[in-house]
């Protein structure tokens, strides 16, 4: 582990001068102390996006969600905000984690390493807490090393988290994103690794929406057609 960058707690370097990644994590923590979420996000661009969408709005945040999503972060950055503090103040029933796809330059197992070292300071901080861990999404055009690395990961990630209580492995199909002819549509994701809004997200969220409403014990129909999602609050009210 000590040789591992991937697994090893680390804050980025601040190399635009702006400060905003520590801001950011300072608002994460001041959220935390105001809100008290059902379901915490956190993890990369691929999560922070989605708060920009309208299946957030329409979706989540009748759930009582936070996002904690940070462009560009490494495993190595999402472990370090676990480890200070961005968990401690809430005491959500779901954390959903996804992180991994910028630690390009780290191997297979390195990247696993970290992922894991994440999944026990988010276990060892919130015991009680279901876990939803989802896999690494295909990226880049057309079929290339970072995705066979990914394909590698994901089915590391299955095997180690399986005999974990309370923590869910979540892989969507990598036939979602991906046409007849192994290559990725700018309809899902515009540069070929960020999910658009809304067809690519809604591909992401409606596995992860149905884990975490059975997790939640609340049932809300996701359309794979529709966002007229009008009646999710009068549904929740009901429950």
């Amino acid at each position: 582990m000590s040789n591992n960058p991937a697994a090893e707690a680390q804050a980025p370097q601040d190399i635009q001068g702006d400060g905003r990644w520590m801001s950011l994590h300072n608002a994460f923590l001041h959220d935390a102390k105001e809100k008290e979420p059902e379901v915490v996000l956190i993890g990369d661009s691929l999560i922070a996006n989605l708060s920009q969408s309208m299946l957030w709005k329409q979706m989540f945040e009748p759930l009582h969600c936070l996002n904690f999503g940070i462009g560009g972060d490494r495993t190595q950055h999402v472990l370090w905000r676990v480890l200070n503090g961005e968990l401690d103040q809430v005491q959500p029933k779901v954390i959903v984690l996804l992180v991994g796809t910028n630690n390009f330059d780290d191997t297979a197992d390195q990247v696993t390493e970290g992922i894991m070292v994440i999944v026990k300071a988010i276990r060892d901080r919130q015991p009680s807490t279901n876990l939803i861990v989802l896999g690494l999404l295909p990226r880049g055009e057309k079929p290339n090393k970072l995705r066979d690395k990914h394909s590698a990961i994901n089915k590391r990630l299955a095997e180690e988290l399986s005999s974990l209580p309370q923590v869910t492995f979540l892989k969507v199909d990598e036939k979602e994103f991906l046409t007849s002819e192994e290559t990725i549509s700018r309809d899902v994701m515009y540069d070929f690794l960020h999910l658009t809004s809304e067809v690519g997200y809604q591909k992401l969220c409606e596995p992860l929406l149905e884990e975490i409403q059975n997790l939640l014990g609340t049932f809300i129909k996701v359309s794979s057609t529709s966002y007229e999602t009008s009646s999710i609050a009068g549904d929740l009210a009901g429950n």
